[in-house]
């Protein structure tokens, strides 16, 4: 296993669209280690091929710090509902912004076994998927902002100060 480099902001790789994973080879399944090692290395709750600079239709998640999801050809098959909120990106350091997201995902995608499953997820999970997915597709969260991206420790201090 391996920390990648997280690639940022204005990088070309972020805007394009990736590609099928067609088979899963022993590559695929170190990238996906690798990607988890960097997610938990840098506190994130997900994290997408396209931001460690290879162009697979391929993301993690993990909203609990326990227990981590692989998703390979990920499709989003329903949502609804409606949820804003900040959301920030490891691509986008030290800021967030405002987005409006489905408050309700339901989503089919490939394991690393090669086995299809279908989760239903609610609040941070359904906009965590949403959030990745939307990398596999070129989007970045920045172009969903309502308003003005902030600093992150501006973002502290207010709620602090709202506590």
């Amino acid at each position: 296993m391996a920390l990648r480099t997280i690639r940022e902001i204005g990088d070309d790789v972020l805007v394009k669209n990736c590609k099928e994973v067609k088979e899963i080879t022993p590559r695929i399944k170190e990238l996906v280690e690798d990607m988890l090692e960097t997610m938990y290395e840098a506190n994130g709750v997900g994290l997408a091929a396209p931001q460690v600079g290879i162009l697979k239709r391929i993301f993690v998640i993990d909203v609990t710090g326990e227990d981590p999801m692989v998703f390979i050809n990920p499709e989003i098959l329903e949502t609804s509902g409606e949820q804003t909120g900040y959301e920030g990106c490891l691509s986008v350091p030290g800021k967030s912004g405002i987005v409006t997201r489905a408050n309700y995902v339901k989503a089919k995608a490939t394991d690393l076994d090669g086995n299809e499953f279908i989760i239903e997820g609610e609040e941070l999970l359904a906009r965590a998927i949403q959030h990745e997915n939307d990398h596999l597709n070129g989007k970045m969260y920045v172009d969903k902002v309502e308003g003005e991206l902030v600093d992150n420790e501006e973002l502290i201090a207010q709620q602090e100060e709202e506590e």
